[in-house]
């Protein structure tokens, strides 16, 4: 496991509580320390290191950023491995890029799979749910490691088509997300706006929870952070997009696909990095609560 931060950590260590060994590699030692400590991890001191540790058929799994850091570590694998051996890629790569890397790799002899992984901070406990492409030997090489990091062995992850569907997936996935946390956001806007009525968040969400048309793990998330807060004087209301959004709305346009709500979702994204306002701030903390990211604060 090349990458060993929120989700990467998390997922060497559901495989190795699965039984799995993992040889791991990262440049913050404090991370691989703390696994090798904790969760029994076999640490490796470069990618070199790692990959040397490995036996048989070597399985090298990438939770990195996008881009070019993504690139390039693929590119420095290829003379550390032999045909056969295989690269995941894990991270939130564009599917585009993901299509000319397995061909590259192919050249190679080497296997390629591009995983779209979700679960944020709750994977560890409770499995990602993912979407992967590769070729039939490639992704029956990989199964046991799907099997381990799933909810459970035979839900929460799927061969969804060749190189490139899986991250093609995530994308949708993502762009999915955007408009859900969108509409929450916006209602609950609302919700609170009706002054007169004087309306309990936290009690209207949970409610929600259960039962209604509504309910999901988004609306399980923000009723538990409600709980706590319903002011989120303390969050700024500025919401980063990561990236799959866009590629979403792109592809629409590509595609010529009326897709509205998930454009408008991007849009408020935008909007909120120079605006103020509640529903800004209530998705600055849904996604710090599914996904860990960083809350931009108020003061």
């Amino acid at each position: 496991m090349l990458g060993l931060g929120k989700m990467g950590g998390n997922m060497a260590a559901r495989l190795l509580r699965h039984k799995i060994e993992v040889v791991g590699f990262d440049f913050n030692k404090e991370f691989v320390n703390n696994l090798v400590e904790k969760e029994g991890l076999i640490a490796a001191t470069s990618v070199q290191d790692a990959v040397n540790k490995l036996e048989g058929q070597k399985i090298v799994w990438m939770m990195l950023p996008a881009g070019e850091i993504t690139e390039k570590q693929i590119k420095e694998l290829i003379p550390m491995l032999n045909k056969g051996d295989i690269i995941v890629d894990g991270g939130n790569s564009n599917y585009k890029h993901s299509q000319r890397r397995g061909a590259m790799l192919v050249e190679h002899g080497i296997g390629f799979m591009d995983s779209g992984t979700s679960g944020g901070v709750w994977g560890l406990d409770n499995g990602y749910c993912l979407m992967v492409g590769a070729t039939k030997d490639v992704a029956d090489a990989v199964t046991p490691i799907l099997k381990a990091l799933a909810p459970a062995a035979h839900r929460g992850w799927a061969h969804v088509g060749p190189v490139g569907s899986g991250h093609f997936t995530k994308m949708l996935h993502n762009g999915i997300e955007y408009g859900m946390m969108q509409a929450l956001a916006e209602g609950l806007d609302l919700l609170k706006g009706k002054e007169e009525f004087n309306l309990d968040l936290a009690q209207i969400t949970e409610l929600w929870r259960h039962g209604s048309v509504v309910r999901s793990w988004l609306l399980d998330l923000t009723a538990e952070s409600l709980k706590a807060d319903q002011t989120l004087d303390g969050v700024a209301p500025y919401v980063a997009d990561s990236g799959e959004g866009r590629w979403t709305v792109v592809e629409a346009v590509e595609q010529g696909v009326a897709a509205p709500v998930l454009t408008l979702a991007l849009q408020m994204r935008f909007a909120s990095q120079e605006d103020d306002g509640y529903s800004y701030k209530l998705l600055s903390m849904m996604r710090n609560a599914f996904g860990g990211h960083a809350v931009k604060s108020s003061k």
